[in-house]
């Protein structure tokens, strides 16, 4: 089981309108000097990814040429409309069709992702024999985030958006981060029954938990201790933040 190919999806289609440069892609602005999707494709190679998929839309090209020109091997699928995390992630459903395997969902824009927190994540994952592993973390101020609603037996229940989470579930203080390990087969096929039924109007890619939860699936949270791994980059603020936390010296 531990020997199963694994498979790279990296969300890297969003404008970023916060970032305030509507001519530059969200994830094509820089880190230490290096594109922020380029940071997160080396951490798919370093964990083992057989294949990388790069889910591009907003100023698509760049991200292709940059990508291309480091890696050939790196595949493109076109998230022509903006309609949320799960239909991102069915735009790689053709190229994925006869692949066996995990594909861990990564985002574009989350560069300080380590391979240990990654490679811990898939060990649970596959010791668990889960349909999907979660990487998670505990916040004071959980504001703004997906909840992480668990069982009795602590796996996960269901995750729901803030947007449409009520008063219960808001006072929740682990956060979705939106880095998963899914098993390839349960993941499309859960992907084809969710609906755009909430607040955004949007396909949520945290949706199959629901049908995973019917279907009575493993669903598993790793927490992750340092939340720093699992920012994401919204504003030019946030990447001065990032510049600081790569400059300091580590525990």
């Amino acid at each position: 089981m531990d020997n199963r190919p694994l498979a790279a999806v990296i969300m890297a289609a969003g404008q970023g309108k916060r970032m305030k440069n509507p001519d530059k892609a969200k994830v094509m602005h820089t880190l230490a000097g290096i594109p922020l999707v380029e940071h997160v494709v080396r951490l798919a190679r370093s964990v083992g990814c057989a294949r990388i998929i790069v889910v591009v839309g907003h100023q698509r090209q760049s991200v292709i040429d940059h990508l291309t020109g480091i890696d050939p091997s790196i595949e493109f699928a076109v998230q022509e409309q903006q309609l949320g995390t799960g239909h991102a992630v069915r735009m790689t459903e053709t190229l994925l069709r006869d692949f066996e395997g995990d594909i861990l969902i990564l985002s574009g824009d989350a560069p300080l992702t380590r391979e240990e927190t990654i490679r811990e994540a898939l060990r649970k994952h596959r010791t668990a024999d889960a349909a999907v592993t979660v990487l998670t973390a505990v916040l004071p101020d959980p504001d703004g985030y997906g909840r992480i609603i668990r069982d009795r037996n602590e796996h996960i229940l269901r995750i729901v958006e803030q947007k449409d989470a009520d008063a219960e579930e808001r006072s929740v203080h682990e956060i979705n981060s939106g880095i998963y390990v899914f098993r390839r087969d349960v993941l499309f096929d859960a992907l084809e029954r969710i609906t755009n039924d909430n607040a955004q109007g949007e396909y949520y890619l945290p949706d199959v938990f629901a049908i995973f939860r019917r279907e009575d699936r493993v669903m598993v949270p790793h927490v992750v201790e340092r939340f720093d791994e699992l920012r994401g980059v919204n504003t030019i603020d946030q990447l001065m933040e990032m510049e600081h936390i790569l400059a300091e010296p580590e525990d």
